[in-house]
């Protein structure tokens, strides 16, 4: 009977990001009543590309969304870390993992991948223009109060609310957040990748700067470019003079990109935190442990957070339990992937001309069981 009353309790999440999609619609599928709260208007298709590793995929798998958004992706074999004038410094074949785990990489549009999530979900389930200000303990409740006035009682609440998240600030104390000093503009062009780029990830890196970009529909491209904190930033910047000196196929692809298309942000991540959870509210995705994004892995890792957080849940009557579970299965992962992403992102913004050449001959002669290693313990979920 108590397993059952526990099943009937409305489980609250702030946040309707990839993470807070993800975890409700996992919840919703195992029989948990949810509510989400999202700060925007509507699920609405902004923001740039995304690139679902493995580890999110056989999650998305699971929960029998694989083939729809495939059919909105693009799907990506192979992922190659090059010169500035694409010039192979790794190639990382992923047929072996397509066939170890019956699922491809793929490239999306953020904007797609949420509205499938939130389609899925339904919208009853998520209220609009509910931004979080307050998460106040009364008794055994929490009293959630939004910029609207308007408030809500919760018993059971997860924070999917980013990584400036009001629910960690409030309830677990501040954090620190680390700016990596690495400007990035992320772009989505309408254009089709010359065949040699196609299903294919590629991410070149020069001197002090990279550039990354894959086809992430039939007509569509992403891309992202990141710098080296300028002395002085001026309030605009010139991409194209400033990644002169890489391949022209990267130029043109800035080039057919629309101003209103571009996005630029400070990349930045949360140093290692030990306490993702207290009594019955937990923290998921950015909230818990904030990424880089040299590994392609910030939604990644929020989408496995979901998939752990359900089995868990389903396996304990005692919420705060299944939450103890939860941290204790995915710190480890989560705050390896923090660690490696950043030290990767100073290995990739070297600047000194003999530096650059020695970190490029290293990546060329470093045998593809290195690097395949760490893409294993990337895929595999953290049952």
């Amino acid at each position: 009977m108590q397993k059952n009353h526990l099943m009937k309790e409305t489980i609250h999440i702030i946040g309707a990001g990839i993470g807070g999609l993800t975890t409700a619609l996992t919840l919703k599928q195992k029989g948990h009543p949810v509510q989400l709260y999202e700060s925007a208007a509507a699920i609405k298709p902004v923001g740039a590309g995304i690139v679902l590793a493995s580890n999110a995929m056989q999650v998305f798998q699971k929960l029998g969304l694989q083939l729809q958004l495939e059919e909105a992706g693009h799907i990506i074999h192979e992922m190659r870390l090059t010169d500035e004038h694409i010039n192979p410094l790794s190639i990382g074949d992923l047929t072996y993992f397509e066939n170890k785990y019956q699922v491809s990489n793929l490239a999306i549009h953020r904007g797609d991948l949420q509205r499938i999530l939130a389609e899925n979900i339904g919208l009853e389930h998520i209220a609009f223009s509910k931004r979080l200000v307050s998460i106040v303990k009364k008794a055994t409740m929490y009293e959630l109060t939004f910029e609207d006035g308007s408030t809500a009682i919760a018993k059971i609440v997860i924070g999917a609310d980013g990584i400036h998240s009001k629910v960690r600030n409030q309830l677990f104390g501040e954090h620190r957040i680390r700016n990596a000093q690495q400007p990035c503009w992320r772009g989505i062009c309408e254009m089709v990748l010359p065949k040699k780029y196609q299903h294919k990830g590629h991410e070149a890196w020069g001197r002090g700067k990279r550039f990354g970009f894959f086809q992430i529909n039939a007509q569509k491209v992403y891309w992202f470019a990141l710098i080296n904190q300028l002395k002085t930033m001026p309030p605009t910047v010139n991409l194209l003079e400033l990644f002169q000196d890489f391949h022209p196929d990267i130029l043109n692809i800035i080039r057919l990109t629309l101003d209103n298309q571009i996005i630029m942000n400070d990349i930045i991540d949360l140093k290692p935190m030990y306490n993702w959870q207290k009594d019955t509210v937990c923290l998921v995705g950015d909230a818990a442990h904030a990424t880089t994004p040299n590994l392609g892995q910030g939604a990644c890792q929020a989408v496995e957070d979901a998939y752990i957080l359900g089995k868990c849940l389903e396996n304990n009557v005692d919420t705060s339990v299944a939450f103890q579970q939860y941290e204790q299965k995915r710190m480890k992962k989560a705050h390896m992937i923090v660690n490696i992403s950043w030290q990767m992102g100073i290995l990739a913004h070297l600047e000194n001309r003999l530096g650059v050449w020695v970190r490029n001959k290293m990546l060329q002669c470093a045998p593809k069981s290195s690097s395949l290693k760490l893409v294993e313990q990337i895929a595999q979920l953290d049952e």
